[in-house]
């Protein structure tokens, strides 16, 4: 049913991210499904990493130690934004499109105010694309 899961994550907020993780491990094992993890950053440096490249090298260790814990396939995809906050939503879908994406799993708030008038990042994903959203309540 699936093939590709992309799983969007967050580094710096990894040990929230468990719940999410383990569905997207355990509907990949399921289905045979590989899981690629997909990073957004941006080209200044932040808490997590200097620069794209110390960003990538970190993104990758978390793939291949997702891929180790739960024995499936899976990879890193790093995105470079210009503003991570301003452009997220729209790399997330070209992600899901450049990947060939046919399920997106990814952790997400519970509603607030704000979302009723500008969208989730879940939300808008499940609007703009062919893939299936799952979205997961932390």
């Amino acid at each position: 049913m699936f093939t590709e899961i992309m799983v969007p994550v967050d580094l710096r907020h990894a040990e929230k991210l468990a719940k999410t993780l383990t569905i997207a491990a355990d509907l990949a094992q399921k289905y045979g499904a590989r899981i690629t993890y997909v990073g957004v950053t941006a080209n200044v440096p932040s808490s997590i990493a200097r620069n794209p490249e110390d960003y990538h090298e970190k993104l990758v260790q978390f793939a291949a130690s997702q891929a180790a814990m739960h024995g499936l396939g899976a990879r890193a995809h790093m995105i470079v934004a210009d503003d991570p906050a301003v452009d997220l939503n729209h790399k997330l879908s070209q992600a899901v499109q450049e990947l060939r994406a046919d399920l997106v799993v990814m952790a997400s708030h519970l509603p607030n105010v704000g979302d009723y008038v500008w969208s989730s990042h879940g939300g808008h994903l499940a609007s703009h694309s062919k893939a299936s959203v799952f979205l997961v309540r932390a």
